[in-house]
């Protein structure tokens, strides 16, 4: 469950949130301007993206594949940061980060290429990526958006064309088809049996 750190009559801005830092190692996301502290996320989702970023290290350089690490300002009607499970960035994208303080892309830089979200049980996280960073990322015309949803046991890549979202929904032993990845070639489940091992 998501909680609230900051509910105060003035919302946070941008510049605040990267200065922001509480001596923890607590990850938020700026949503609206209000800080909302992260849950840690189960073992399971933490052991699915760290081996789909193994099995993406195949197709793209190491370099580029950020793991929980990786803060994308969103666009809102106040500022917004997601922190999605996993990301890759274009060579242009990377050269954009070299000196900055923080790992994050802000707006004026070049969006990744490919963002996943892994979906973690309870209808909140649901809301969050299948509805809001869903609609956030394609503000921000990321090319590609995965989402893996262990407990429906599917994939939906979510294809950036003409302007919005195209969905495939990937069940079962057939391939993911990537326009970013093009060799991935893995299907929905042998992804999703990465979070069972």
């Amino acid at each position: 469950m998501t909680q609230i750190v900051s509910k105060s009559s003035k919302p946070m801005t941008l510049e605040e949130y990267l200065d922001y830092d509480d001596g923890t190692d607590t990850r938020y996301e700026l949503v609206d301007g209000e800080l909302v502290e992260m849950p840690t996320e189960s073992p399971e989702n933490c052991q699915l993206a760290k081996l789909l970023m193994f099995e993406l290290a195949k197709h793209v350089p190491i370099a580029l594949i950020n793991l929980k690490d990786l803060e994308i300002a969103v666009s809102g009607r106040r500022a917004k940061v997601r922190l999605p499970d996993l990301a890759v960035l274009s060579e242009e994208g990377q050269a954009a980060l070299a000196g900055q303080r923080r790992n994050t892309i802000t707006q004026e830089m070049p969006p990744p290429v490919l963002v996943v979200e892994v979906v973690s049980p309870g209808p909140e996280n649901r809301d969050r990526d299948y509805r809001y960073k869903r609609t956030e990322y394609a503000a921000r015309a990321i090319a590609e958006y995965w989402i893996i949803d262990p407990e429906m046991q599917q994939v939906t890549v979510c294809l950036w064309v003409n302007g919005q979202y195209e969905d495939r929904v990937y069940q079962g032993d057939g391939p993911i088809q990537s326009t970013v990845i093009p060799g991935f070639g893995l299907s929905a489940a042998q992804v999703l049996a990465f979070g069972q091992n």
